[in-house]
């Protein structure tokens, strides 16, 4: 979006930001220029280069998620830009950092569609070295997803197996990922064959087309029973 600030007043800009008033399809997003003040205790403001298009976000839009949306509202959990306000109890980032927004909040409360947006610290990380602005912004939620269930809940190890249902998603991509990289068997389930290339190259150390197989023996055989 082309930036478009419409006051010079002390620590406030004001630029668009998306909300919407109902329940709907992308047909109810709204643009609207806002004052974005600078960032408070714990919160940071960032100009924002590139977002984050994710399934929770159409959940979000269409007030199917894990908790009822407030209208008028925002919404987005990902966003990748410039550090240009920090609250006084920051110390993490400074005005000037490329920074990436991470989903760790309610949408209720921030939204990152928007050209400045304020983000809560505990959710800004710095962006990778070697990934773009639009790289960064498509892999958190997916990551964050599969990384919690597989190594903070689970906490899988080498002598693992990890049946992947729906393992072409990007979730189910993550999770290949991340399965391979502790050493555990990838055991990737799909409809069909169709895809059974694009999951090994992708990774997957097994692939089972569900329509095809019998799941059970499968696993049975790769694991040992």
């Amino acid at each position: 979006m082309a930036e478009t600030p419409l006051t010079a007043e002390r620590g406030l800009i004001c630029h668009a930001v998306v909300e919407f008033a109902e329940a709907g399809g992308p047909e109810v997003l709204r643009f609207k220029n806002v004052d974005v003040p600078d960032a408070g205790p714990g919160q940071v403001r960032i100009r924002v280069k590139a977002i984050g298009l994710n399934r929770a976000e159409s959940m979000w839009r269409h007030n199917q998620y894990i908790e009822p949306v407030k209208f008028p509202a925002r919404l987005d959990y990902e966003a990748v830009g410039t550090v240009d306000s920090v609250g006084k109890d920051v110390t993490t980032v400074v005005v000037g950092d490329e920074v990436n927004v991470i989903p760790s909040f309610s949408m209720n409360q921030y939204g990152m569609y928007g050209e400045a947006v304020l983000a809560p610290i505990h959710a800004v990380v710095k962006q990778p070295q070697g990934l773009s602005s639009v790289e960064a912004a498509s892999i958190w939620i997916m990551f964050v997803t599969a990384y919690s269930a597989l190594i903070q809940d689970a906490k899988i190890g080498s002598q693992d197996a990890v049946v992947i249902p729906g393992a072409s998603s990007s979730v189910g991509l993550a999770a290949i990922q991340i399965t391979n990289s502790f050493g555990a068997k990838s055991i990737a389930l799909t409809r069909t064959s169709t895809k059974r290339k694009q999951l090994m190259d992708a990774g997957a150390r097994y692939v089972i087309a569900t329509e095809e197989e019998d799941l059970v023996k499968a696993i049975n055989e790769i694991t040992g029973g």
